[in-house]
């Protein structure tokens, strides 16, 4: 009788625990990086963790879509305030201390329950660029606003609507719209890339616009003219500020996840490329990419540095020295090389990047993070050493890479969690010494500053 007891004690215990836990994996608000979470996933399939939030945690799953959707009436009720709807200290994990603001934003809620791939998603991406005394924020659909920067010391941004001949353009060269991928300043200029489609399928084109706080006339900067039958996330798009004469343009390995072309220099699918800002030509700067989704050209160094999506695991940080003198394209590896592994567990990938004449990514992140934007400041720059800061989605974080000058070594690595979010942009400000952040599920802007 007493071994009976104990056994229902233990039993009681296990699925007490094992409740909870499938609470932790199920409900939001969860670390997705977290050990626990992680092994869970691996043993308990999707359908079923899924199936026990609708019905035995349909209480606190209602509770969590409340305070959801009570945060997108304020949202909403604000209209262009901007107004600041939460502050508090954070703590890294090596216990380094910031404190974040949040601003709405008035744009549409991702749909969180969508899938990733969704063609409804496709308007979720919104995305900064901090110039001069303002900063100005796309959404996905399309939508300018901007506000005065000073501003993130009151408790209102007093946004302000831009308007733009942004959507009648695609219509006039019969062009369906489906989203931005990114937005550039430079030299006067603002440039945006648009994920389009017409009879020939998906593509990507890259518009520029005199920088105009009243009204932006976009015209065509440059056309990608390579087409997939069907969207795929996997677009790249991101742009950056190059030479003088120059902007970068990543571009996603689309429907080519497995095909020779992003290895064939005749085509520009899982390419990053530079086109000249006058003559509109383009020249490849490297190959061998899956989504990039990070872009920064560090000056000093001649370096491109680029983050990309891996297949399940493998998300990348790379380093592109810019050597002239090697007539050699710089070659990252996709689709032969990945330290991730395919959606169904097969790996068809080589693992050493180097054994196999590839460049080695300078750090990869497995599990995936959800990699997006990246930035590196230099030392007396918001903290006192050299970092990147690694943007994610899936982890709602910036990850903090402390390297060396020449960027040859990683000496420590930090992260800071924010709870409920997809970290879609960054932007550092100098004359205020903050970082500016997309949140994109509510969506909202984050300001990052030392505590």
């Amino acid at each position: 009788m007493k071994k009976r007891y104990i056994f229902l004690f233990l039993s009681s215990v296990i699925l007490l625990t094992i409740f909870i836990s499938l609470w932790n994996l199920v409900s939001g608000g969860y670390d997705k990086q977290n050990r626990l979470v992680l092994g869970l996933k691996k043993i308990i399939p999707r359908t079923l963790a899924v199936k026990v939030r609708d019905t035995f945690f349909i209480i606190p799953e209602l509770k969590t879509q409340n305070k959801l959707l009570e945060l997108q009436v304020n949202k909403y009720e604000q209209g262009l305030d901007g107004s600041l709807f939460k502050e508090e200290q954070i703590f890294s994990e090596n216990n380094k201390k910031f404190i974040i603001k949040e601003f709405f934003l008035p744009f549409k809620q991702l749909d969180i329950k969508a899938g990733w791939n969704k063609l409804s998603n496709t308007f979720r991406a919104h995305y900064l660029e901090v110039i001069n005394d303002k900063v100005l924020v796309l959404s996905g659909e399309g939508q300018f606003i901007y506000f005065d920067k000073k501003n993130i010391n009151n408790k209102k941004l007093i946004q302000k609507k831009i308007d733009s001949n942004l959507k009648e353009l695609a219509n006039e060269n019969n062009f369906k719209f489906y989203g931005v991928r990114d937005l550039l300043y430079d030299d006067g200029k603002i440039y945006i890339s648009m994920i389009l489609e017409n009879l020939n399928g998906f593509t990507m084109n890259v518009y520029e616009a005199d920088y105009n706080l009243q009204y932006l006339n976009f015209s065509i900067f440059f056309e990608k003219n390579e087409f997939t039958k069907k969207y795929t996330i996997q677009t790249g798009g991101r742009l950056e500020k190059y030479t003088e004469k120059k902007i970068l343009l990543s571009l996603g390995a689309a429907e080519s996840l497995k095909d020779e072309r992003v290895q064939d220099e005749g085509f520009l699918e899982g390419k990053i490329i530079a086109i000249d800002k006058l003559s509109r030509k383009y020249q490849l700067v490297s190959k061998g990419h899956r989504n990039p989704q990070g872009l920064f050209f560090h000056e000093p160094l001649n370096l491109i540095i680029n983050t990309e999506h891996g297949p399940k695991g493998g998300d990348e940080v790379n380093l592109n020295f810019m050597n002239y003198d090697n007539a050699d394209l710089s070659n990252f590896g996709w689709p032969i090389a990945s330290y991730g592994i395919e959606y169904d567990g097969s790996d068809p990938y080589k693992k050493s990047h180097l054994d196999n004449g590839f460049i080695e990514p300078f750090k990869n992140f497995n599990p995936s993070i959800g990699i997006s934007e990246i930035l590196f400041l230099p030392k007396n720059k918001f903290l006192n050493e050299n970092y990147l800061f690694v943007s994610s989605l899936r982890a709602a974080s910036i990850y903090l890479l402390q390297i060396n000058e020449s960027f040859s070594k990683i000496f420590n690595e930090d992260r800071i969690f924010f709870s409920d979010q997809r970290i879609r942009d960054l932007e550092y400000d100098e004359n205020l010494n903050v970082i500016f952040l997309i949140f994109e599920v509510t969506p909202s802007i984050g300001v990052l500053s030392l505590d």
